[in-house]
């Protein structure tokens, strides 16, 4: 069952290590060291340079799965990023390795279906890096062109959670299979049981680990999108009104009017027919527009002759 208390930072560091020890992982991937004392969760975190908020948005969700979605533009992505950079190290350097060693210990070496434990175990460590390592090398650059606000880097991030599943079938397989079929003598079954034992926190970690993926890193992803999304149709407003005014062609009366007429919808007959002129000089006027202006589309001249105050927004069909 859960803890339902829910953390915030003016509580002690040490409650929520003394209330929920399987966090100390998360204070590693969030680069917190250990000596704080009796000081809060914000002294600690101000000291040690780490967005207070998005560490204890990681551990109210791993504890509780509660997540504020009403503050969760407050997360901190460069933060968030480094925890899963440091989380893939400390399972892939340290945890991997230590459950190997283990099971090398705990298994009968003269045993056949032994060494096919260690096996399995070695293919599930190999599946679960090249995991980690397709993070490391398409998406976490990707996030990081995001938050340095460059397009050099595309990814597709819908594809980024379908990768857990098949792992986790892997690693239930092999505790299912020592369990089930591993003879043990008394020599080796205490330390099997151990293996055991580390093998299941290990799913725990690493079930966490997506779950925070899923909930927390990808929809701050989104959100960056979203807002990355918004400020390059500002920057393409921005640089389409500044070449206007820094050209040295600028717009004439009559192409003014030719502007106003087609953001009011107007076809080319009917513009030729409102300014008494000739189709085929409506034609040039309209060519001569997109070449000073570099606006090709009817929104973009319909932006355009909002922002110069040539009609009111108020009379515009959006």
């Amino acid at each position: 069952m859960k803890n339902q208390k829910m953390y915030e930072a003016d509580d002690q560091m040490i409650s929520l290590i003394r209330d929920n020890y399987n966090i100390l992982q998360s204070l590693g991937g969030f680069g917190l060291s250990l000596g704080f004392g009796d000081k809060t969760v914000r002294q600690v975190c101000d000291e040690q340079k780490v967005d207070c908020y998005t560490f204890l948005a990681v551990v109210n969700f791993t504890i509780n799965g509660y997540a504020d979605v009403d503050n969760e533009d407050r997360l901190s992505l460069p933060t968030l990023l480094h925890y899963l950079k440091a989380s893939h190290d400390y399972y892939l350097g340290f945890q991997l390795p230590f459950i190997r060693k283990e099971l090398e210990d705990a298994l009968d070496k003269t045993d056949n279906l032994a060494m096919l434990i260690l096996k399995l175990y070695d293919e599930y460590a190999r599946e679960i890096r090249m995991h980690m390592r397709y993070e490391e090398k398409t998406v976490f650059p990707y996030v990081e062109s995001l938050i340095q606000n460059q397009s050099s880097v595309s990814y597709d991030i819908d594809t980024y959670s379908k990768h857990h599943s098949q792992i986790d079938k892997q690693l239930k397989e092999l505790k299912n299979i020592i369990i089930k079929y591993l003879p043990s003598d008394e020599l080796h079954n205490n330390q099997l049981t151990a293996t055991l034992y580390d093998i299941y926190n290990n799913e725990d970690w690493l079930r966490q680990h997506s779950k925070v993926e899923d909930h927390i890193f990808i929809p701050a992803i989104r959100r960056l999108e979203h807002k990355t999304k918004q400020n390059d149709v500002s920057v393409k407003i921005s640089n389409m009104i500044n070449k206007n005014s820094e050209g040295n062609e600028t717009i004439s009366d009559r192409e003014k009017d030719v502007i106003i007429s087609l953001v009011q919808g107007m076809s080319n007959k009917e513009i030729a027919d409102h300014l008494c002129i000739s189709i085929n000089t409506v034609i040039t006027h309209r060519r001569n527009i997109a070449r000073k202006l570099q606006i090709h589309s009817a929104a973009g001249l319909t932006i355009y002759a909002i922002v110069n105050n040539f009609v009111d927004i108020s009379a515009v069909k959006l």
